[in-house]
């Protein structure tokens, strides 16, 4: 449900104007040189309406980074981090600016839009792949513009869902009937499933991608908090539900719309396709 998470563990964010923010200064005293290092402020899909009201935060709607540097550029090589799929998250934790929040603690929409801003502050909005058309398999090379993907904020009235003050859904699932009440996943939930499915790949066991998703994202079912009673109602949860649900989940959950026109160089197959984040996305060649 949370898209993107075969990518880079990655998703958008439109950077928004943030002169009113001093730029950091770099320079030394020995040469006199001052080089400053611009910040920006990223617009985060959630506005902070989701978080705790402990976290720092709650009702927050842009978060500063820092442009990408030199030295950022050694975290994106380092060879340790890279084998560890750490990376990203190390650079993303050290352009902010400030430094009590955790990537980690992130909803997925907004560490989405961070990783497109420092993206666009390191190596510019232009982003050339290989699109492989769905139609005839033919690789397209494509240059996809970052700095027109869109945002899809937060709504807070829903016709088909209530949202909490706590920060989740609450929705009736057309099948069962049942009233169920819906969290988004964060950086915890997704290093989880990573670790998890690791795991029974290991062991030999049939991926389960979808059903752990849900039981993360559940947090009550038919008023029941018990995570045994949600484990076992996800396991046979009707069908119809299990689309629904996966439908209300990407429909809702904020996050940057990676989508973009395409068109096939071979069969003319036209469509609007996720821009897919590869190697180049970080590693441009």
């Amino acid at each position: 449900m949370s898209r993107n998470e075969e990518r880079l563990g990655l998703t958008d964010s439109k950077i928004s104007d943030a002169g009113a923010t001093p730029p950091l200064d770099v320079g030394t005293a020995s040469t006199g040189l001052n080089f400053t290092v611009p910040t920006e402020l990223v617009d985060l899909p959630t506005k902070g309406k989701l978080y705790p009201d402990d976290h720092p935060l709650k009702n927050v709607e842009h978060l500063e980074i820092r442009y990408m540097t030199a030295k950022d550029e050694d975290i994106l090589t380092s060879p340790s981090l890279l084998r560890k799929g750490l990376a990203v998250e190390r650079l993303l934790q050290n352009i902010l600016i400030d430094k009590s929040v955790n990537i980690d603690d992130l909803f997925v929409g907004d560490k989405n839009a961070l990783i497109i801003a420092a993206r666009i502050t390191g190596y510019g909005s232009e982003y050339e792949t290989n699109i492989v058309c769905p139609v005839c398999g033919t690789h397209n090379k494509r240059t996809f513009e970052l700095s027109d993907l869109e945002t899809n904020f937060l709504e807070a009235e829903g016709e088909d869902y209530k949202l909490t003050d706590s920060g989740t859904f609450l929705i009736k699932l057309p099948k069962s009937k049942l009233d169920v009440e819906v969290r988004l996943l964060n950086g915890h939930d997704e290093k989880q499933m990573v670790a998890d499915a690791e795991k029974r790949a290991k062991h030999g066991l049939p991926e389960s991608t979808m059903t752990e998703q849900f039981k993360r994202c559940l947090v009550t079912v038919a008023g029941s908090t018990d995570r045994g009673d949600i484990h076992n109602f996800v396991e046979n949860m009707p069908a119809l539900d299990s689309r629904f649900l996966r439908k209300f989940y990407n429909r809702v959950a904020p996050d940057v719309d990676l989508r973009q026109d395409f068109k096939c160089s071979t069969c003319s197959f036209e469509e609007r396709l996720e821009v897919p984040l590869t190697a180049e996305f970080f590693w441009p060649q």
